[in-house]
């Protein structure tokens, strides 16, 4: 004999959206107010109240960084003393939960220890707490006793064979370069797929003043163009065409590699961490198991984020394209190794972007005149 039982359960099914941290940056630098606290800024932050009337190198670069970020910019600020060490600001917020795309670390490096130690940084908040960052970093403006070569060869010793493919420097040849780069990336005018290149995203703002060697010659660009060769991250200019530009984003990693510019690597970090969540929820789910049907709807699954980061638009007869192309058959592929450990390969790949454009003219010198 048996009574008659009704239960509803609620099904958890992992549809939801997962949150974003994009374009979210974490500054660290000396300041002048609230040092060891971590500070929210946006746009309507008033940055004499919440980082002190006196100028600060971190102030300096989270003003050009507000200037360039749009009406939606918004970071996060730890300021530390001169003498204050940005690791332990970037494990204090780490600890907090803070997450953030970048660690944006004002005070500028004069050797390459410091930027493999920034990169050793970001791979440990990996390994310890799963949280995905690059770490953007400053080497210091010409000195006014320097030539311009001078000045080239001291720049290129810093990176020099030097590997960290998580960090991304910068020179402050007009001494807010870093924000100015900074607010640049965080812009949500813009995708993280485009590159900082990207002259229709505009002019930069806020640009401190041409920088001059001892011989008060302004900065050529062929200075420029050497520090990009260095894998440094520099401004531009092009000649009979107003406004100030930026290059690539050039990020400290070898040759024929994959993440050699910064817009390559955010789109592999966002697809990442939309991934993250959908195994975590998989752990210990006998539905994921390696029947068709299971694998099929897994692929499904894991393919749902590519599919929203390609989701493009179009608008008065112009396509708006995703942040990378759709995914097809193929993209997701599921392993399992035993009965227990199951692994995925997951294809993401960016859309083509013109960085190098040559027109080739020719005259045609035919007669058009019937005879």
């Amino acid at each position: 004999m048996a009574l008659g039982k009704v239960s509803v359960n609620n099904l958890n099914l992992g549809q939801g959206a997962v949150t974003e941290i994009e374009r979210y940056f974490l500054f660290i630098g000396p300041g002048a107010k609230s040092v060891g606290s971590l500070i929210p800024l946006n746009t309507d932050s008033d940055l004499d109240v919440m980082l002190g009337v006196q100028p600060s190198d971190l102030k300096t670069q989270v003003t050009a960084a507000m200037a360039n970020g749009g009406d939606r910019w918004a970071c996060l600020a730890a300021p530390i003393n001169a003498d204050g060490e940005w690791a332990d600001a970037l494990e204090m917020a780490q600890q907090q939960g803070f997450s953030v795309e970048a660690a944006v670390i004002t005070k500028p490096v004069t050797a390459a220890a410091e930027l493999s130690a920034m990169h050793d940084a970001a791979i440990a908040i990996n390994n310890t707490y799963g949280r995905r960052l690059f770490v953007m970093a400053s080497t210091a403006g010409i000195a006014a006793e320097l030539l311009w070569s001078e000045y080239l060869t001291e720049q290129k010793a810093i990176t020099k064979d030097l590997a960290a493919p998580r960090v991304l420097v910068v020179p402050q040849l007009h001494g807010n370069d870093l924000g100015v780069l900074a607010g640049r990336l965080a812009n949500a005018a813009v995708s993280i797929a485009d590159t900082p290149m990207r002259v229709a995203s505009g002019a930069v703002l806020g640009l401190g003043p041409v920088p001059k060697d001892e011989e008060g010659v302004p900065l050529p660009s062929a200075i420029r163009s050497e520090l990009d060769k260095a894998r440094f991250s520099v401004s531009q200019t092009y000649p009979d065409y107003p406004g100030v530009f930026w290059g690539d984003g050039n990020m400290l990693d070898a040759p024929a590699s994959d993440f050699q510019v910064v817009e390559y690597l955010r789109l592999s970090d966002k697809a990442a961490r939309q991934v993250r969540p959908l195994l975590i929820q998989r752990v210990g789910d006998r539905r994921l198991n390696n029947t068709p049907n299971s694998m099929a709807a897994a692929a499904s699954a894991f393919k749902k984020p590519l599919r929203v980061m390609a989701k493009s638009a179009k608008f008065a007869g112009q396509v708006f394209p995703g942040e990378i192309e759709s995914p097809k058959d193929g993209d997701i592929v599921i392993v399992w190794h035993t009965k227990t450990k199951v692994e995925v390969y997951i294809k993401v790949k960016p859309l083509n972007c013109p960085k190098d454009l040559t027109a080739n003219i020719a005259l045609d010198l035919s007669n058009d005149d019937s005879e």
